[in-house]
């Protein structure tokens, strides 16, 4: 089983590494928070807060935060808007034009019809567009880059109610063109949170699953971590890149969520670390 390394969350998502600190979403608590793993003390920094949720956080290329928050997109510390999808959201990924990439489910999760998603992009001057339909629960992102410089890269959305990890590559002019399946995951497999390693393999959790699983284009399962809770989300980071840091969560008898911020040592860095 993997370690614990901070407790006390209401409900942990959205990790993510940036600046030698681990990052994470508090969606209970309204709380974007920051942390340095080695610290014994466990101490978090509350950097923002949000007001609702779901909630998701990334980096633009000029190092400003970037926010999905219910009121729309957000940038920088005191989240000023920057673009407002026309629909509810959910994920984002930002790439190296500092085009943010945000998912939008057509449905709740407890709603008892499911509806496609979209996938959408925010350009640097707010403007925002659909870009992909027919998602089915679109969750966790990650952009892949090509296997040679000046590749267009692609990117990977899972879609938690098809069971897969679907891809897209990236045109210069901000479209995503040739979607295909990057990843059957098989039925209950429900993937959320994603993140890559150095290998172009990727991580993604499950929370009915209650693990974290790796596997390369294809669907090959390559490592399994397991968990005592619902797994949301992962991310590789501290120094070397070979920590993978999992947020999950449980509910009790009352509904009142329990999250966790576990830790598991791995072989190969994340994408960063390439």
């Amino acid at each position: 089983m993997p370690r614990l390394l901070l407790d006390g969350l209401v409900m942990g998502e959205s990790p993510r590494w940036h600046a030698g600190r681990l990052w994470l979403c508090d969606w209970g608590r309204g709380e974007v928070l920051a942390l340095d793993p080695a610290d014994p003390t466990g101490s978090r920094e509350v950097v923002a807060r949000v007001d609702g949720m779901p909630f998701s956080i990334d980096w633009l290329p000029d190092g400003r935060p970037v926010a999905t928050t219910p009121q729309g997109v957000r940038v920088g510390a005191d989240l000023t808007p920057y673009g407002v999808p026309p629909r509810g959201f959910n994920e984002l990924v930002v790439d190296r034009a500092g085009r943010v990439w945000v998912d939008m489910p057509g449905s709740a999760p407890w709603d008892p019809e499911r509806l496609p998603g979209v996938v959408s992009v925010v350009l640097p001057d707010g403007t925002t567009r659909d870009v992909a339909g027919d998602v089915w629960f679109p969750n966790g992102m990650a952009l892949l880059p090509g296997p040679v410089a000046g590749d267009p890269d692609t990117l990977l959305v899972a879609e938690s109610h098809a069971d897969r990890i679907t891809a897209w590559t990236v045109t210069d002019d901000a479209r995503l063109v040739d979607r295909r399946v990057w990843a059957d995951l098989g039925p209950g497999s429900a993937p959320d949170g994603v993140c890559l390693d150095a290998a172009g393999s990727l991580w993604y959790a499950s929370v009915p699953g209650r693990r974290c699983v790796r596997v390369r284009e294809g669907g090959e399962v390559l490592q399994v971590v397991e968990a005592d809770r619902g797994c949301f989300s992962c991310v590789l980071g501290g120094d070397d890149g070979r920590t993978l840091f999992v947020v999950a969560n449980r509910y009790g008898a009352d509904g009142a969520s329990d999250g966790v911020v576990l830790t598991e040592r791995v072989e190969v860095p994340g994408a960063a670390w390439a």
